[in-house]
This record gives structure tokens, C-alpha cells and sequence, in this order.
């Protein structure tokens, strides 16, 4: 925990922060992390939390454990669900080789039954192989929160889904969530079945925002949003392979609507006067940043490894890269933002 010469007085009230959470199977046990670490400041008070896919099941879970037992509850919560993923998957065959084991390798590339499990999806679809629609996140999640708490909770929750007909996205808030619309938001398409709800079929939502901005700017009260990214905005070299190349691919894909938003943020910042509506909210939000240049060493198969060992590397990293946020900017938070939108505007 950093000293209280590096954080604002305890006599203060609290400095209220919203977090945006990416999405990224596996990888979200990084955002685990850094929620963890963030949790254990009582000078900070989370306000909103906008998820997708895991980023959103990574909200909902510290929204309930929060309503049931403050920040120590939500810490709780949060090691109990990433405990259960794991425990769920220890049957599963997608699992690293011995070579990568004994390499200290996360990757599955070379896992046979992941290779058997990639060709067949591009070949056939979730339909074809999986027609009872079986995931096994949905007894997780159920076991996992308490819905009709989190409802109530006092940490809003934003999800976000992609509309499959109209390709728009759809925000479920706390009392709109449900297994169904957490699994909604990480329904990629060609692993399951569509999430049907109210008659309309979702697929992922980090096709239309990964994740979605607007609701903390217009629906919370802070004005300071931790953006936590676990897909690499840049990557150096140029992909060859096939696999690197569908990897990069997914990652400009599932950052695109999030970079929209953000250069939309940095256009307002350059209008003289912004206005007293809309506008003005969007250009006095104060927007940081926890990412790790680990995950440039992540490829998209270690999304869908869900070792215990694995999951804890990530928590471990996500926690320290939140230590270090906290060292350098604790003093920046309620008044000035840390992370520079003028550079996404270079090339407009």
C-alpha cells in the first residue's frame, strides 16, 4: 500500500474513479489484478465500472462482492470467480504442452487439441459443433453473483453486446444484468451460439466498444476514468505467420471502437469552448491508463488458457502495474489526467 504522503489524507473524502475494462478471455485475470490493488485504497471510491466480455463479468462480480461486503467483499468475489474458471477448465484439453510447461511457455500454439479446436471452428460453426449452446461461464457466473444484489449495488455497472442485426451496441446496467447478458458480451461468434435476449441475438460486444466510454461520462459522477487495457493498441514488426496475422487482426478489430471514443475525447479537448451540455462532460473527463508490455507476449491462444498458474501470473503483473500507477500518479488523480488522446489524433 502506498504511504499516506503519497496519497491523498484519509481525512479527505474519497476521490471517486470510474474504470473502463477491456475484454480478452484468459487475459482479464490481469484486470483481476489490478482491480485487487485498487480495492485495497479506502482514499478511492469506484463510482462505474463499463466492462466487456471479461472486463464486464471482472464489474459485475466486484459490484456484487462490493454490496455484499464493502472492498474486502469485492476482493473476495473476484478470487472466488477467477477460482472457479479455473477449476472449470482443469478437465478441459485445451491445455499447454509439457514442452511449453517445462519452457515456462503461457502459449498453446502448439497444444494439439487447441490446433484441432481452431481448424474446426474457421471449418464449421457453434451450431454445428455445440447445438445445446453449452458454456460452462453460465453456472459460474450464477454460482457467482447474486443478481438481485447486484442490482442494488451502489457501483454502477455498464455491459456492453453487439446487437448481431443491427450491429449497434446495447449497455445492460445493473438491473438489467443477467448470466445471459454477461455471456452476451463475450459471445464470440464462432466459439458459441448467439445470446438471445428480449427477442434480439447478441454476439460479442467488443465489436461495437471494448469498452464503452460514454455511460461513465454520462451516468457517473467522477471525472476520472482508469482505462484498463489488456489488447496492445501498437505492436512492432509485421505479422507472417497465419496465426500472428488473425491475432493482430482480432486485436485492431476489438480496439477500434475504443480508439474511436478516445480521439472523440481528444477533438473535444481542442474545441475552445466545449459548451455547457454533452460536450463539456466529454472534455473535463480526466482519463488514465494501467496497461502491461507483457501482454505483447501474449498471443490469442493464451486467451482461452485458464490455468491456475497462468491466471495468477496475471493477477501478480495486473497488481504491480496498478502499484506503479498509484507511485506515479496518486497525486494526479482529481486533478489533472495522465494519459495523453493528442497522439491518437496524428495520421487524422
Amino acid at each position: 500500500m502506498i504511504e499516506s504522503s503519497e496519497s491523498p489524507g484519509l481525512e479527505s473524502p474519497p476521490i471517486a474513479i470510474d474504470l473502463a475494462l477491456q475484454g480478452g478471455g484468459a487475459h482479464g485475470a490481469f484486470t483481476w489484478g489490478v482491480l485487487d490493488r485498487l480495492l485495497e485504497e479506502p482514499w478511492l471510491k469506484m463510482d462505474g465500472l463499463s466492462g466487456t466480455s471479461a472486463g464486464a463479468m471482472n464489474a459485475a462480480v466486484l459490484s456484487d462482492g462490493f454490496a455484499a461486503g464493502g472492498a474486502a467483499g469485492a476482493r473476495a468475489a473476484l478470487g472466488a470467480f477467477w477460482g472457479r474458471v479455473s477449476d472449470a477448465a482443469r478437465m478441459s484439453p485445451l491445455r499447454r504442452t509439457p514442452l511449453d510447461v517445462l519452457l515456462g511457455r503461457w502459449t498453446m500454439d502448439h497444444s494439439p487439441a487447441f490446433v484441432a479446436f481452431d481448424m474446426t471452428s474457421r471449418l464449421f460453426s457453434p451450431y454445428d459443433i455445440n447445438p445445446m449452446a453449452f458454456n460452462p461461464l453460465r453456472d459460474i457466473l450464477a454460482e457467482s453473483i447474486d443478481f438481485a444484489r447486484l442490482a442494488r449495488s451502489e457501483v454502477k455497472v455498464f455491459v456492453t453486446a453487439t446487437n448481431v442485426r443491427t450491429g449497434r451496441p446495447r449497455i445492460f446496467r445493473n438491473a438489467d444484468l443477467s448470466p445471459d447478458a454477461l455471456l452476451a458480451s463475450a459471445c464470440l461468434p464462432m466459439m458459441f451460439q448467439a445470446i438471445e435476449i428480449d427477442g434480439d441475438a447478441y454476439w460479442d460486444g467488443g465489436f461495437s466498444g471494448n469498452p464503452t466510454i460514454s455511460p461513465l461520462v454520462r451516468e457517473c459522477s467522477a471525472d476520472d476514468t482508469i482505462l484498463v487495457q489488456i489488447n496492445p493498441v501498437e505492436r512492432p514488426g509485421i505479422p507472417r505467420s497465419a496465426r500472428d496475422i488473425l491475432n493482430r487482426e482480432n486485436e485492431i478489430a476489438f480496439n477500434a471502437p475504443l480508439l474511436k471514443e478516445l480521439r472523440m475525447i481528444a477533438l473535444l479537448r481542442q474545441v475552445a469552448d466545449p459548451g455547457h451540455s454533452e460536450g463539456a462532460l466529454w472534455a473535463a473527463m480526466r482519463l488514465h491508463r494501467i496497461a502491461s508490455p507483457a501482454m505483447l507476449d501474449l498471443g490469442y491462444s493464451s486467451k482461452l488458457n485458464a490455468e491456475w498458474d497462468f491466471l495468477t501470473m496475471l493477477r501478480d503483473e495486473g497488481r504491480r502495474c496498478a502499484a506503479l500507477f498509484l507511485e506515479r500518479h496518486s497525486q494526479d488523480l482529481g486533478h489533472r489526467p495522465t494519459f495523453d488522446l493528442d497522439d491518437l489524433l496524428e495520421g487524422m
